[in-house]
């Protein structure tokens, strides 16, 4: 029997820029790492029904986390067919990939043992919650740290319409040099 579940496929290809296919997936994995966040806080709650979200939003962080990992494999394979100036972007990502597949797997059997009838199964599940947020927020973190910063085009004064006078003055203000400041 096959799985029902589609193939997740990859957001990259080979002419999209990788700084901005970076960007993206970190986006996605700031949405894991909220997710399992959540699912962790329901996890510690009391009643049945918060245990019972925070099991099936860490359902929904296993499939964000495998589409995620999904998506990493694509970037690294479309980045080893890249010129040689890319060797520091491939090395970053092969580290993504790793925390990339060890999220999966926390999440995998954090999935697992949260569905387990028996209190030391959802103990052992609430602790892989935890693990799983933990390398969600240690992934996110380094895709940040990894990702270029945007350069934004410098402000030209004549190009602000002078219909909204508080921002004119704001904006006026915020490029005047200060006094004294040589």
């Amino acid at each position: 029997m096959s799985d029902p579940r589609p193939v997740p496929r990859a957001v990259v290809s080979l002419g999209d820029d990788p700084h901005q296919t970076l960007r993206l997936l970190g986006a996605r994995a700031h949405q894991l790492r909220a997710t399992t966040r959540a699912a962790d806080h329901y996890n510690a709650q009391d009643s049945t029904e918060d245990r019972n979200t925070g099991s099936w939003l860490m359902s929904c962080a296993l499939q964000l986390a495998e589409e995620l990992a999904t998506d990493i494999d694509g970037f690294a394979r479309a980045l080893r067919d890249s010129p040689a100036d890319a060797t520091v972007l491939r090395q970053t990502v092969s580290a993504l990939r790793v925390r990339t597949h060890q999220l999966h797997a926390a999440a995998r059997a954090a999935d697992h043992f949260l569905d387990q009838d028996t209190h030391e199964d959802r103990d052992t599940g609430s602790w892989l919650v935890a693990t799983a947020h933990g390398l969600a927020q240690k992934l996110a973190g380094e895709i940040d740290d990894s990702v270029a910063p945007l350069r934004r085009p410098a402000l030209d004064k004549g190009m602000i319409e002078p219909h909204d006078a508080q921002f004119s003055r704001r904006v006026a203000a915020a490029t005047t040099p200060v006094r004294g400041a040589a």
